[in-house]
């Protein structure tokens, strides 16, 4: 079994720290991901620099990564204007945002799910038209900070309109960490009635300690993409109290542990992890970035 992992720590990750980040950091970052062996990476986001200024240099992050067969490079693009700045920078995929809930998507995006649909239609048609892929993200498939539980009909309506709209891709979002096994095995059981299992998915935070129960849960359904962030950086600042993603590392650990396949070299992984670290200056979530680095140090207290 193969499973494919899309890196959004670049992006959903690094959006959330309170301060500036250097563009060299975030591309070296990016390279030594690229080099572990992950093949879809969310390098940044152009929505307006107002709104996240932690990614405002989105285009000379794009102009400075090295191009080739082996990675494709995403951005989130909230609008027309944010579908050219993708383009003159070359991309070859992007990725559209909304809510399965009416609140929290009123909040994140300024409109209605209603109104909505018709923006991400006519960026997608138009992204189609420059030859670019399409992926959609849902947010609060599993529960709202505002609204509480989420009707699984609403990700429905929101799943069907997004395909509708030529999106190769749905990833499915528990925006703050509330979803559990048994709700995870429901809703994707529903949605792949939509889509086939392919299409979609999954986009965990570890906010309660569920990440990797629930990943388990979704493979058992037959989800085999899922969303992760190195070292697991991350959260929503639009949802308060999310914990980050749950981390690339530890996910990779878990797979390669249940003899499933991703492509990824776990140490080069670590090494990234490692980098992203020590440049924020703090520990960060990943428990296996963190027995890793305990174990090095023990090793060199033995050589001392």
């Amino acid at each position: 079994m193969h499973v494919k992992i899309v890196e959004v720590g670049p992006r959903d990750g690094l959006q959330n720290e309170k301060e500036i980040v250097p563009t060299e950091v975030k591309i070296a970052l990016i390279e030594k991901l690229a080099a572990s062996g992950l093949t879809t990476i969310e390098a940044t986001s152009f929505v307006n620099p107002r709104w996240i200024p932690q990614l405002a240099d989105a285009e000379e992050v794009l102009a400075r990564l090295p191009r080739g067969k082996d990675v494709t490079y995403t951005a989130l693009v909230p609008n027309l204007r944010g579908l050219e700045r993708a383009v003159s920078s070359g991309l070859q995929e992007i990725a559209l945002f909304m809510s399965a809930s009416q609140t929290h998507n009123q909040k994140n995006i300024n409109k209605t799910i209603e109104e909505t649909f018709p923006v991400l239609r006519e960026v997608a048609q138009a992204a189609h038209s420059y030859g670019m892929r399409v992926r959609g993200y849902v947010s609060t498939v599993f529960g709202c900070p505002y609204e509480g539980d989420v009707p699984v009909d609403n990700s429905r309506r929101v799943t069907q309109a997004l395909l509708e709209m030529g999106v190769h891709e749905i990833s499915l979002g528990d925006t703050i960490g509330v979803a559990t096994p048994k709700q995870v095995r429901h809703i994707f059981g529903e949605l792949v009635k939509e889509a086939s299992a392919e299409r979609l998915a999954a986009h965990f935070h570890d906010t309660r300690g569920t990440g990797l129960a629930n990943v388990v849960a979704a493979l058992d359904v037959g989800i085999r993409i899922f969303d992760s962030s190195i070292g697991g950086l991350g959260g929503c600042p639009y949802a308060p109290g999310a914990a980050g993603n749950i981390s690339t590392e530890d996910l990779v650990y878990l797979l390669h542990g249940m003899d499933i396949d991703t492509g990824v070299d776990l140490e080069r992984l670590m090494e990234a992890g490692a980098y992203i670290q020590q440049q924020l200056g703090r520990e960060l979530p990943s428990k296996v970035l963190k027995a890793h680095l305990a174990a090095d140090d023990c090793a060199k207290q033995g050589d001392a």
